[in-house]
Protein backbone atom coordinates (compact mmCIF):
# COMPACT_ATOMS: atom_id res chain seq x y z
CA UNK A 1 0.00 0.00 0.00
CA UNK A 2 2.74 2.42 0.77
CA UNK A 3 4.78 1.58 -2.53
CA UNK A 4 1.40 2.03 -4.44
CA UNK A 5 1.02 5.78 -2.20
CA UNK A 6 4.66 6.39 -3.24
CA UNK A 7 4.92 6.05 -7.01
CA UNK A 8 0.75 6.75 -7.70
CA UNK A 9 -0.64 9.17 -4.71
CA UNK A 10 -4.12 9.19 -3.71
CA UNK A 11 -5.04 6.90 -6.79
CA UNK A 12 -3.23 3.97 -5.75
CA UNK A 13 -5.35 3.74 -2.34
CA UNK A 14 -7.93 3.26 -4.15
CA UNK A 15 -9.53 -0.35 -4.44
CA UNK A 16 -9.04 -2.36 -7.49
CA UNK A 17 -9.73 -5.84 -8.63
CA UNK A 18 -6.93 -8.64 -7.59
CA UNK A 19 -7.85 -10.78 -11.03
CA UNK A 20 -4.23 -11.07 -12.89
CA UNK A 21 -3.92 -9.61 -15.72
CA UNK A 22 -2.78 -13.24 -17.86
CA UNK A 23 -3.99 -16.40 -17.33
CA UNK A 24 -1.64 -18.92 -19.30
CA UNK A 25 -3.65 -22.22 -17.64
CA UNK A 26 -6.98 -21.05 -18.70
CA UNK A 27 -8.95 -23.35 -21.11
CA UNK A 28 -8.41 -22.59 -24.56
CA UNK A 29 -11.45 -21.20 -25.95
CA UNK A 30 -12.27 -24.14 -29.01
CA UNK A 31 -12.30 -26.04 -25.60
CA UNK A 32 -14.67 -24.13 -24.11
CA UNK A 33 -16.81 -23.44 -27.30
CA UNK A 34 -17.38 -27.22 -27.28
CA UNK A 35 -18.70 -27.36 -23.24
CA UNK A 36 -20.74 -25.38 -24.57
CA UNK A 37 -21.79 -26.87 -27.13
CA UNK A 38 -22.55 -30.39 -25.24
CA UNK A 39 -24.43 -28.18 -22.45
CA UNK A 40 -26.71 -26.41 -25.30
CA UNK A 41 -27.11 -29.34 -27.69
CA UNK A 42 -27.10 -32.11 -25.15
CA UNK A 43 -28.53 -30.82 -21.77
CA UNK A 44 -25.08 -32.41 -20.12
CA UNK A 45 -23.77 -32.14 -16.93
CA UNK A 46 -20.03 -31.30 -16.15
CA UNK A 47 -19.88 -35.05 -14.94
CA UNK A 48 -20.67 -36.08 -18.47
CA UNK A 49 -18.88 -33.73 -20.35
CA UNK A 50 -15.75 -33.69 -18.12
CA UNK A 51 -15.14 -37.35 -19.85
CA UNK A 52 -16.27 -36.69 -23.53
CA UNK A 53 -13.82 -34.00 -23.34
CA UNK A 54 -10.92 -35.11 -20.87
CA UNK A 55 -11.74 -32.22 -18.35
CA UNK A 56 -12.31 -32.33 -14.47
CA UNK A 57 -15.48 -32.32 -13.98
CA UNK A 58 -14.69 -28.88 -11.96
CA UNK A 59 -13.05 -27.66 -14.66
CA UNK A 60 -16.28 -27.77 -16.80
CA UNK A 61 -18.72 -26.43 -13.70
CA UNK A 62 -16.35 -22.94 -13.87
CA UNK A 63 -16.92 -23.31 -18.04
CA UNK A 64 -20.83 -23.53 -17.96
CA UNK A 65 -20.88 -20.87 -15.00
CA UNK A 66 -18.38 -19.06 -16.86
CA UNK A 67 -20.91 -18.56 -19.93
CA UNK A 68 -24.18 -18.74 -18.09
CA UNK A 69 -24.77 -22.22 -18.83
CA UNK A 70 -24.40 -23.88 -15.24
CA UNK A 71 -28.23 -23.80 -14.86
CA UNK A 72 -30.68 -25.82 -17.30
CA UNK A 73 -33.05 -22.81 -16.13
CA UNK A 74 -31.27 -20.12 -17.41
CA UNK A 75 -31.97 -22.02 -20.52
CA UNK A 76 -34.65 -22.16 -23.31
CA UNK A 77 -34.89 -25.67 -23.64
CA UNK A 78 -35.60 -26.17 -27.37
CA UNK A 79 -33.09 -24.05 -28.75
CA UNK A 80 -29.89 -24.34 -25.63
CA UNK A 81 -29.72 -20.17 -25.79
CA UNK A 82 -29.33 -18.51 -22.55
CA UNK A 83 -32.55 -16.81 -21.64
CA UNK A 84 -32.32 -12.99 -21.25
CA UNK A 85 -34.10 -11.06 -18.62
CA UNK A 86 -36.83 -9.08 -19.31
CA UNK A 87 -36.12 -5.27 -19.94
CA UNK A 88 -37.12 -1.83 -21.13
CA UNK A 89 -34.81 -0.13 -23.79
CA UNK A 90 -34.24 2.78 -21.77
CA UNK A 91 -33.76 4.18 -18.24
CA UNK A 92 -37.03 5.22 -17.00
CA UNK A 93 -39.30 3.76 -19.75
CA UNK A 94 -41.02 1.99 -16.96
CA UNK A 95 -40.70 1.90 -13.14
CA UNK A 96 -42.31 -0.74 -10.84
CA UNK A 97 -43.55 0.20 -7.48
CA UNK A 98 -44.66 -2.09 -4.75
CA UNK A 99 -45.29 -2.67 -0.89
CA UNK A 100 -43.44 -5.02 0.53
CA UNK A 101 -45.59 -6.06 3.99
CA UNK A 102 -42.81 -8.25 6.69
CA UNK A 103 -43.97 -8.58 10.15
CA UNK A 104 -41.55 -6.61 12.43
CA UNK A 105 -39.73 -8.41 15.55
CA UNK A 106 -39.20 -7.48 18.94
CA UNK A 107 -36.23 -5.72 20.18
CA UNK A 108 -33.85 -8.33 21.33
CA UNK A 109 -35.27 -11.18 19.55
CA UNK A 110 -38.38 -12.79 19.29
CA UNK A 111 -39.58 -16.16 20.58
CA UNK A 112 -38.39 -18.13 17.39
CA UNK A 113 -35.01 -17.44 18.40
CA UNK A 114 -35.06 -17.16 21.98
CA UNK A 115 -37.02 -18.97 24.77
CA UNK A 116 -40.73 -18.55 24.68
CA UNK A 117 -40.88 -16.92 28.00
CA UNK A 118 -38.07 -14.46 26.82
CA UNK A 119 -39.56 -13.59 23.68
CA UNK A 120 -42.54 -12.49 24.71
CA UNK A 121 -40.82 -10.38 27.84
CA UNK A 122 -39.57 -8.73 24.42
CA UNK A 123 -42.64 -8.12 22.90
CA UNK A 124 -44.39 -6.52 25.91
CA UNK A 125 -41.27 -4.67 26.14
CA UNK A 126 -41.12 -3.16 22.54
CA UNK A 127 -44.46 -1.30 21.86
CA UNK A 128 -46.62 0.17 24.69
CA UNK A 129 -49.54 -0.24 22.43
CA UNK A 130 -52.40 -3.15 23.34
CA UNK A 131 -54.98 -4.52 21.44
CA UNK A 132 -58.47 -4.77 23.01
CA UNK A 133 -57.17 -8.32 24.90
CA UNK A 134 -54.24 -6.83 26.20
CA UNK A 135 -51.84 -8.27 24.06
CA UNK A 136 -49.01 -6.45 22.40
CA UNK A 137 -49.38 -4.91 19.11
CA UNK A 138 -46.37 -5.10 16.63
CA UNK A 139 -47.95 -4.71 13.55
CA UNK A 140 -45.71 -4.71 10.47
CA UNK A 141 -43.31 -2.83 8.41
CA UNK A 142 -44.58 -1.24 4.83
CA UNK A 143 -41.31 -1.26 2.56
CA UNK A 144 -42.03 1.15 -0.14
CA UNK A 145 -40.43 0.38 -3.40
CA UNK A 146 -39.97 1.89 -6.32
CA UNK A 147 -37.66 -0.02 -9.27
CA UNK A 148 -36.28 0.99 -12.93
CA UNK A 149 -37.32 -1.86 -15.51
CA UNK A 150 -33.96 -1.10 -17.52
CA UNK A 151 -31.12 -0.03 -15.04
CA UNK A 152 -32.67 -1.76 -11.97
CA UNK A 153 -32.18 1.34 -9.71
CA UNK A 154 -34.11 0.77 -6.78
CA UNK A 155 -35.47 3.28 -4.25
CA UNK A 156 -36.79 1.91 -0.60
CA UNK A 157 -38.49 3.42 2.62
CA UNK A 158 -39.87 1.74 5.63
CA UNK A 159 -43.49 3.48 6.78
CA UNK A 160 -46.02 2.56 8.87
CA UNK A 161 -48.78 2.33 6.86
CA UNK A 162 -49.82 2.07 2.93
CA UNK A 163 -52.33 4.75 3.09
CA UNK A 164 -52.44 6.84 0.04
CA UNK A 165 -50.91 9.81 1.53
CA UNK A 166 -47.66 7.81 2.39
CA UNK A 167 -47.69 6.30 -1.35
CA UNK A 168 -48.17 9.59 -2.82
CA UNK A 169 -45.25 11.80 -1.10
CA UNK A 170 -43.18 7.64 -0.95
CA UNK A 171 -42.91 8.87 -4.63
CA UNK A 172 -42.35 12.33 -4.59
CA UNK A 173 -39.02 11.37 -3.46
CA UNK A 174 -38.65 8.63 -5.29
CA UNK A 175 -39.01 10.68 -8.66
CA UNK A 176 -36.28 13.33 -7.04
CA UNK A 177 -34.23 10.60 -6.39
CA UNK A 178 -34.20 9.31 -10.14
CA UNK A 179 -34.44 12.50 -11.55
CA UNK A 180 -30.80 13.26 -9.25
CA UNK A 181 -29.64 9.95 -11.14
CA UNK A 182 -30.29 11.29 -14.47
CA UNK A 183 -33.65 9.47 -15.41
CA UNK A 184 -36.57 10.40 -16.16
CA UNK A 185 -39.82 8.44 -15.52
CA UNK A 186 -42.34 8.26 -18.02
CA UNK A 187 -44.34 5.23 -16.90
CA UNK A 188 -45.37 3.57 -13.58
CA UNK A 189 -46.54 0.34 -12.77
CA UNK A 190 -48.48 -0.90 -9.50
CA UNK A 191 -50.63 -3.46 -8.46
CA UNK A 192 -54.56 -3.10 -7.55
CA UNK A 193 -54.05 -1.41 -4.05
CA UNK A 194 -56.37 0.92 -2.34
CA UNK A 195 -53.53 3.54 -2.59
CA UNK A 196 -52.69 3.10 -5.96
CA UNK A 197 -56.49 3.51 -7.09
CA UNK A 198 -56.88 6.37 -5.29
CA UNK A 199 -57.24 10.01 -6.70
CA UNK A 200 -54.50 11.65 -4.91
CA UNK A 201 -52.05 8.68 -6.53
CA UNK A 202 -53.39 9.17 -9.70
CA UNK A 203 -52.68 13.04 -9.68
CA UNK A 204 -49.28 13.22 -8.40
CA UNK A 205 -48.23 11.41 -11.54
CA UNK A 206 -50.70 13.08 -14.05
CA UNK A 207 -49.69 16.36 -12.87
CA UNK A 208 -46.05 14.83 -13.25
CA UNK A 209 -46.66 13.99 -16.99
CA UNK A 210 -46.22 10.23 -16.42
CA UNK A 211 -48.35 7.30 -17.29
CA UNK A 212 -50.14 5.08 -15.16
CA UNK A 213 -50.27 1.06 -16.01
CA UNK A 214 -52.05 -0.92 -13.26
CA UNK A 215 -51.14 -4.89 -13.98
CA UNK A 216 -54.45 -6.82 -14.19
CA UNK A 217 -55.96 -8.94 -11.84
CA UNK A 218 -54.20 -12.27 -12.40
CA UNK A 219 -51.85 -14.09 -10.09
CA UNK A 220 -49.56 -14.72 -13.29
CA UNK A 221 -48.62 -10.75 -13.60
CA UNK A 222 -44.76 -10.53 -13.49
CA UNK A 223 -43.24 -7.53 -11.05
CA UNK A 224 -39.65 -6.99 -10.38
CA UNK A 225 -40.19 -6.90 -6.29
CA UNK A 226 -42.05 -10.32 -5.37
CA UNK A 227 -41.38 -12.12 -8.39
CA UNK A 228 -39.57 -13.80 -11.07
CA UNK A 229 -40.58 -15.53 -14.86
CA UNK A 230 -40.97 -19.09 -14.72
CA UNK A 231 -40.71 -21.46 -17.81
CA UNK A 232 -44.21 -22.63 -19.01
CA UNK A 233 -44.31 -26.61 -18.27
CA UNK A 234 -44.98 -27.17 -22.49
CA UNK A 235 -41.74 -24.73 -23.08
CA UNK A 236 -39.96 -27.17 -20.23
CA UNK A 237 -41.00 -30.17 -22.34
CA UNK A 238 -39.44 -29.11 -25.11
CA UNK A 239 -43.03 -28.33 -27.41
CA UNK A 240 -43.18 -26.02 -30.02
CA UNK A 241 -44.43 -22.29 -29.44
CA UNK A 242 -47.61 -23.15 -30.73
CA UNK A 243 -48.55 -25.21 -27.67
CA UNK A 244 -47.74 -22.34 -25.43
CA UNK A 245 -49.97 -20.72 -22.93
CA UNK A 246 -50.65 -17.20 -23.30
CA UNK A 247 -50.99 -16.86 -19.51
CA UNK A 248 -49.59 -19.59 -16.67
CA UNK A 249 -52.59 -21.09 -14.67
CA UNK A 250 -52.30 -23.25 -11.28
CA UNK A 251 -53.56 -26.22 -13.96
CA UNK A 252 -50.97 -25.35 -16.65
CA UNK A 253 -50.30 -28.89 -17.12
CA UNK A 254 -53.83 -29.92 -17.59
CA UNK A 255 -54.38 -27.73 -20.66
CA UNK A 256 -51.63 -29.43 -22.82
CA UNK A 257 -53.26 -31.96 -25.66
CA UNK A 258 -54.88 -35.05 -24.99
CA UNK A 259 -51.76 -36.89 -26.75
CA UNK A 260 -49.77 -34.95 -24.15
CA UNK A 261 -51.04 -36.01 -21.16
CA UNK A 262 -49.69 -38.91 -19.00
CA UNK A 263 -51.08 -41.82 -18.76
CA UNK A 264 -53.94 -42.37 -16.38
CA UNK A 265 -52.66 -44.54 -13.67
CA UNK A 266 -55.10 -48.12 -12.83
CA UNK A 267 -57.08 -47.69 -9.71
CA UNK A 268 -55.73 -50.35 -7.18
CA UNK A 269 -58.27 -51.43 -4.98
CA UNK A 270 -56.90 -52.32 -1.25
CA UNK A 271 -56.21 -55.79 -0.59
CA UNK A 272 -57.47 -57.86 2.09
CA UNK A 273 -55.21 -58.64 4.90
CA UNK A 274 -54.49 -62.10 5.16
CA UNK A 275 -52.14 -64.56 7.21
CA UNK A 276 -49.86 -66.35 5.59
CA UNK A 277 -50.29 -70.11 5.99
CA UNK A 278 -46.80 -70.79 7.54
CA UNK A 279 -47.75 -68.48 9.98
CA UNK A 280 -51.27 -70.04 10.63
CA UNK A 281 -52.71 -73.22 10.32
CA UNK A 282 -55.37 -74.15 8.47
CA UNK A 283 -58.75 -74.44 10.23
CA UNK A 284 -62.08 -76.32 9.79
CA UNK A 285 -63.74 -73.14 8.22
CA UNK A 286 -60.66 -72.81 5.75
CA UNK A 287 -61.13 -76.49 4.74
CA UNK A 288 -65.11 -76.14 4.56
CA UNK A 289 -64.48 -73.17 2.07
CA UNK A 290 -62.06 -75.11 0.23
CA UNK A 291 -63.74 -78.06 -0.24
CA UNK A 292 -67.29 -76.24 -1.19
CA UNK A 293 -65.05 -74.87 -4.13
CA UNK A 294 -63.79 -78.04 -5.01
CA UNK A 295 -67.25 -79.45 -5.48
CA UNK A 296 -68.74 -76.64 -7.09
CA UNK A 297 -66.18 -77.63 -9.76
CA UNK A 298 -66.58 -80.95 -9.49
CA UNK A 299 -70.61 -80.68 -10.19
CA UNK A 300 -69.85 -77.95 -12.80
CA UNK A 301 -67.18 -80.64 -15.03
CA UNK A 302 -70.48 -83.52 -14.62
CA UNK A 303 -68.67 -85.58 -12.01
CA UNK A 304 -66.51 -86.79 -14.45
CA UNK A 305 -63.00 -85.22 -13.55
CA UNK A 306 -61.71 -84.34 -10.51
CA UNK A 307 -60.36 -80.99 -9.33
CA UNK A 308 -57.25 -80.00 -7.22
CA UNK A 309 -58.19 -77.03 -5.81
CA UNK A 310 -54.72 -75.44 -4.10
CA UNK A 311 -56.64 -74.22 -0.65
CA UNK A 312 -57.93 -77.53 -0.25
CA UNK A 313 -54.42 -79.40 -0.85
CA UNK A 314 -52.97 -76.55 1.33
CA UNK A 315 -55.37 -77.99 3.97
CA UNK A 316 -55.35 -81.16 3.60
CA UNK A 317 -51.51 -81.35 4.16
CA UNK A 318 -51.87 -80.80 8.00
CA UNK A 319 -54.85 -83.64 8.10
CA UNK A 320 -52.66 -86.22 6.95
CA UNK A 321 -49.94 -84.74 9.84
CA UNK A 322 -52.54 -85.05 12.39
CA UNK A 323 -52.51 -80.98 13.68
CA UNK A 324 -56.66 -81.50 12.84
CA UNK A 325 -59.00 -83.92 13.13
CA UNK A 326 -60.39 -85.50 9.89
CA UNK A 327 -63.96 -85.11 9.12
CA UNK A 328 -66.03 -86.91 6.98
CA UNK A 329 -66.43 -85.68 3.88
CA UNK A 330 -69.19 -86.28 1.45
CA UNK A 331 -68.72 -89.28 -1.21
CA UNK A 332 -68.83 -89.02 -4.28
CA UNK A 333 -71.66 -90.06 -6.36
CA UNK A 334 -72.03 -93.12 -8.02
CA UNK A 335 -71.93 -92.44 -12.16
CA UNK A 336 -75.72 -92.72 -13.46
Amino acid sequence: MGRCWRTEGEAGLTDRSSRPHTTPHRTAAAIEARVCRLRQDRKLGPARIGPILGLPASTAHRVLTRHGLNRLAYMDRPTGTVIRRYERDRPGELVHVDIKKPGNIPDGGGHRVLARQTGETNRQATTPARSPSGTPKISYSFIHTAVDDHSRLAYSEIHTDERKETAVAFWHRAQAFFVDNGITVERVLTDNDSCYRSHAWRQALATAGITHKRTPALPTTDQRESRTLQPHPARRMGLPASLHQQHRTSRSVRTLPARLQPPPQPHRTRRRATHHPRQQPCGSIQLAEAWRATRKCWRNSGGTSVVRHPSLMACLIPLTCGALPLQQLPQRPPPA
